[in-house]
């Protein structure tokens, strides 16, 4: 014999220490007497052992000791008692472990984590015990006496008793490490070095007794964990893996420092601001697409005074916002607010939405036209009762969705947001160093990898204001800033396939030559700068001249600090934009001049903006303020 098998043999007298926790539902004080009857049968073992093996050592021949297993009859006094003292303790720590094994048996079995494999072992009697658990265990001992030796037996035992101290070793070091405030221990010599040399001690001693029988345990362990992780539903528990991941969080986050930002490493963090989900559908997941591992929050303001409720509802909403999260598999965050009008709710989500290093820098909001929406919860089956895929494990379903959330509004409703309230969201988030997103016409888009996709093949970027062509560049920060975001969307694996295609607006009479030379020198020109911000993109030039010339046509406004636009002009300009993308295109990227400073502009600007933009589908209008490219090593 040799170490590890003595130890495989001898550790199964010390396996009732698992005793109490398994019966711990049926003591009175589990937390006092768990502890203390453990630590006393221990102790009781111990010492019964050591002077058993002393005395045996002191008065037995070393012939005898290795010869006869049985030698403890021949040198008691009364020989019957050995044959007595084996049949008692074997009773008594075979019923110890089948009861307790059985009632875990009975709890996972209720718990339906095992689905129909653990069925038979829910079965109970009038007075509550488990008699199926019971029979269940019993059936599952008789298999593992099929192996004929009780050594065999004893290491099998062992190795996998080792495994269960090890894994209650690294539950508790998991709760030390989350720093968890309530988990106090009440045993005084607790700490996490404890649980690391107890994990350490128990995985060597494992592979010293047999490395194959080690190894499938652990193996065997893993199975059982990654089943009742795919299985098992939400429960009650708690997840332990929560306070692991809110531990290390919290430090990341701390060293995540707002002042080593730079551009290379800038991503789009996004803030969508949702009025009604059932219209918007569309947008959210598009906008998960944009996002490119960046923070992406849904914002949505509900319109009240605190100081007239009885109790904030904002805070009852959350679960049904959550859920929609999870019926459309996007990666965002959720952030409620009440407030008196949308414009404060926007600004408060701005300003105080995210933490750290991860708050928001870009605004995403719907356009602002008078389209009648559509419910996209009546297209998705999801969303639909009854035909739900699976029901949320939260307890939010189909039919509480949709009862949640209003109806969408009717062509003959006004909105609940005046023209002049959005555009003043739009500046108030340009003063707040914020780049805005409007998103128009997205309830038709074609989502990548659906038979109607097929007909779309390009994402179309105009990265020139065309509403003042003359007074910006290619060149600037919003432009560069445009190129950024669809170039990230062509990053995206389900918009990989796309292609991008930048148009460039040249009048003749800017190019210095008015003929094909220059629109040759400003293709080339914008080439290079693709080549620089590494941008795989087709050039397509634009002979601007036609529309060029309906600008400020049969317009007589003196006095207005901003020049007026012919409705004309915008017209031309949509119906240019329309006809060079065509239906190949998927998604276009349009420059959003800043609003006016003067109030009072401010439906004239978003009326130039609807005529823009008119019947060209999926659109996004932006401004961007952040710096977002770099051609520096």
């Amino acid at each position: 014999m040799n170490f590890a098998t003595v130890f495989a043999v001898m550790f199964n007298g010390c396996t009732g220490i698992m005793a109490g926790c398994n019966m711990s539902g049926e003591l009175k004080q589990p937390s006092r007497a768990i502890p203390l009857g453990t630590i006393i049968a221990v102790v009781i073992t111990f010492f019964v052992y050591l002077i058993l093996f002393i005395f045996t050592a002191l008065t037995c021949d070393r012939i005898l000791l290795k010869e006869d297993y049985g030698f403890f009859r021949p040198i008691n006094f009364w020989p019957p008692f050995v044959l007595i003292g084996v049949y008692a303790t074997s009773l008594s720590a075979s019923m110890s472990t089948l009861i307790g094994a059985s009632r875990i048996l009975h709890a996972l079995a209720k718990d339906d984590l095992f689905g129909i494999l653990l069925a038979p072992a829910k079965l109970v009697s009038k007075g509550g015990n488990p008699w199926g658990a019971v029979v269940y265990t019993w059936a599952l001992v008789q298999l593992v006496l099929l192996a004929g030796k009780l050594n065999t037996i004893a290491g099998i035992v062992t190795v996998f008793y080792l495994m269960a101290y090890a894994a209650i070793d690294l539950a508790c070091l998991a709760l030390e490490w989350a720093s968890a405030p309530n988990f106090r221990p009440t045993f005084r010599l607790f700490s996490w070095h404890t649980c690391l040399l107890g994990i350490f001690s128990c995985l060597v001693m494992m592979f010293l007794i047999n490395p194959a029988y080690a190894s499938g345990s652990i193996v065997l362990l893993l199975l059982l964990l990654g089943f009742i992780h795919f299985r098992s539903g939400s429960s009650s528990w708690g997840y332990i893996s929560q306070a692991l991941i809110f531990h290390q969080v919290r430090k990341y986050l701390l060293l995540l420092d707002v002042r080593k930002e730079h551009v290379k490493f800038w991503r789009p963090q996004i803030l969508l601001m949702v009025s009604n989900p059932r219209t918007c559908c569309q947008l959210i997941k598009f906008i998960n697409d944009l996002k490119k591992g960046g923070l992406y929050i849904m914002g949505h303001v509900e319109t009240g005074d605190l100081d007239t409720l009885p109790s904030d509802p904002v805070q009852a909403h959350y679960s049904f916002w959550l859920s929609l999260v999870d019926k459309l598999n996007v990666k965002a965050f959720v952030d409620l607010t009440l407030s008196p009008s949308v414009r404060l709710g926007t600004q408060q989500l701005l300003r105080i939405t995210g933490l750290g290093g991860m708050k928001p820098n870009t605004l995403v909001l719907g356009f602002y036209d008078n389209a009648t929406p559509e419910d996209y919860f009546l297209q998705d089956s999801a969303f639909t009762p009854g035909l739900s895929p699976h029901d949320d494990p939260f307890g939010v379903d189909a039919t509480s969705l949709q009862a949640h959330f209003p109806p969408v509004r009717s062509p003959e409703t006004p909105h609940h947001l005046a023209p002049k309230e959005y555009v003043a969201i739009i500046c108030d988030a340009l003063k707040m160093h914020k780049n805005i997103v409007l998103a128009r016409s997205f309830p038709c888009l074609v989502r990548p990898g659906t038979s109607s996709s097929n007909a779309a093949l390009y994402i179309d970027v105009w990265p020139l204001d065309l509403l003042r062509p003359q007074a910006s560049a290619y060149v600037d920060v919003c432009s560069l800033f445009l190129l950024q975001m669809a170039c990230i969307l062509n990053m995206a694996a389900s918009w990989r396939r796309y292609q991008l295609r930048v148009f460039l607006c040249v009048e003749s009479s800017g190019t210095g030559n008015g003929d094909s030379n220059g629109l040759l020198a400003a293709e080339v020109k914008f080439q290079e700068l693709l080549l620089k911000l590494r941008i795989r993109a087709a050039i397509r030039v634009v002979d601007w001249d036609r529309v060029a010339v309906l600008r400020g046509q049969g317009l007589q406004h003196p006095g207005l600090t901003r020049e007026p636009i012919s409705v004309e002009y915008l017209r031309a300009a949509n119906q240019a934009v329309l006809e060079e993308g065509g239906l190949e295109s998927a998604v276009r990227f349009l420059y959003l001049p800043r609003p006016p400073a003067d109030p009072t502009l401010h439906e004239r600007y978003l009326e130039e903006l609807d005529h823009l933009t008119e019947g060209l589908g999926p659109t996004l209008l932006i401004h961007g303020l952040t710096p977002v490219t770099c051609t520096e090593l």
